[in-house]
């Protein structure tokens, strides 16, 4: 009786790629496995066709010699052998589909874990708004894993080198059957790393790698804010049995300052002067981060008026032109007088017109307006 076509079989068309063949091989063979049609003849015969199909189509140069030459161009003898009777087999053809899914798949070493990176660390380090703005090189002392010298990062004791695993025979997994399926999983012995060590280093007893402190220079570069973070390749924590470290981030954190406020690159302050310097005008020193410089005022400044001194704020680490410092003047009220300098003011004010008067009061004239209209609107 000749084969049917393997096409046919898993009722495919001739331009079937690999993800179809698998899906359509993954549907039948659940359908006819013999756990689940318990000992019929037919469905067993049914998954032994569906399975050869299966193996010559999902074989790229076995599939190319079929579209070529159809069955004489695979080897007939296969079937005896790979595709024998039985269950002998259907475990591996469960464990080839599955394996996708489940992490791995049979034969070779790809099944087994590879040694992991060693984890990324995060360092808070807090600055003053003057490190920050110019730079600073720092030593910080950071809790982490490092490889262990001893044993060079293998986990086995000088002398003595970890042992093929006899449980997985150094694949790192096992196929377990669950009812029909056959899943791949890790080894329970060796933990899926393919190898035991029987003479553990004592330094490090067995993992490879131990907990240490160590010092590191960071250097901060100019211009940083908080939330910028500095990044120190494999200054991490060592990666399992020899791996590459992992990184270390040195995330920054400003502190307020007692005069400064920051803005992107902009620096604010506020100056307090005097009601006499406001009224008269004259100049005042006022602070930058890199020392003092005067700050003319105009006569009749009124509180809360900005000034401007460009290129007094920052230059960001990310480029681009430096910033500016922004003084906003408060006029204080003085306090504490004794009845000389408040009769003083008081003549004063009795020279303006009164507090009546509003000459020599532009806001309180605006304000009184707009209060005497607000009222008039009220009652109308």
């Amino acid at each position: 009786m000749s084969k049917r076509d393997y096409y046919e079989v898993l009722g495919l068309g001739k331009d079937a790629g690999e993800r179809e063949i698998k899906k359509a091989y993954k549907r039948l063979a659940m359908k006819f496995h013999p756990d689940r049609t318990k000992g019929d003849k037919a469905s067993e015969e049914k998954f032994k066709e569906v399975k050869e199909a299966y193996e010559v189509l999902s074989d790229a140069q076995k599939k190319e010699a079929y579209d070529h030459y159809g069955h004489a161009g695979v080897d007939p003898n296969r079937g005896a052998g790979g595709f024998g009777g039985g269950h002998g087999d259907f475990g591996d053809a469960f464990g080839d589909i599955f394996g996708d899914i489940f992490g791995g798949g049979r034969g070779g070493g790809g099944g087994r874990r590879q040694p992991q990176r060693g984890s990324d660390l995060r360092y808070n380090l807090e600055l003053s708004l003057e490190q920050a703005v110019k730079g600073v090189k720092k030593e910080i002392r950071v809790p982490t894993l490092v490889h262990c010298e001893q044993c060079n990062g293998s986990g086995a004791k000088k002398g003595s080198t970890p042992k093929t695993c006899g449980t997985c025979h150094g694949q790192g997994q096992v196929q377990m059957r669950q009812g029909f399926f056959a899943v791949q999983q890790a080894c329970p012995t060796c933990k899926g790393k393919g190898s035991i060590i029987s003479d553990p280093c004592h330094k490090c007893h067995g993992e490879g790698r131990y907990e240490r402190s160590k010092t590191l220079s960071v250097s901060i570069p100019a211009g940083v804010d908080t939330g910028d973070r500095v990044r120190l390749s494999g200054e991490g924590e060592a990666g399992e049995s020899g791996a590459p470290a992992g990184d270390l981030y040195v995330q920054v954190h400003v502190k307020e300052h007692p005069i400064f406020q920051r803005e992107e690159n902009n620096l604010y302050c506020e100056v307090p002067i005097s009601f006499t310097l406001a009224a008269l005008g004259g100049e005042i020193e006022v602070p930058t981060l890199d020392g003092r410089v005067n700050l003319k005022v105009p006569n009749e400044t009124q509180t809360g008026r900005m000034f401007r001194m460009r290129g007094k704020g920052v230059k960001s680490v990310r480029g681009g032109p430096i910033g500016d410092l922004i003084c906003k003047v408060i006029v204080e009220t003085p306090v504490k007088l004794n009845e000389t300098q408040k009769q003083l003011l008081k003549d004063f004010e009795e020279s303006c017109g009164g507090s009546a008067s509003s000459k020599h009061k532009p806001k309180a004239e605006g304000f009184f307006d707009g209060v005497k209209k607000f009222f008039d609107d009220l009652t109308s």
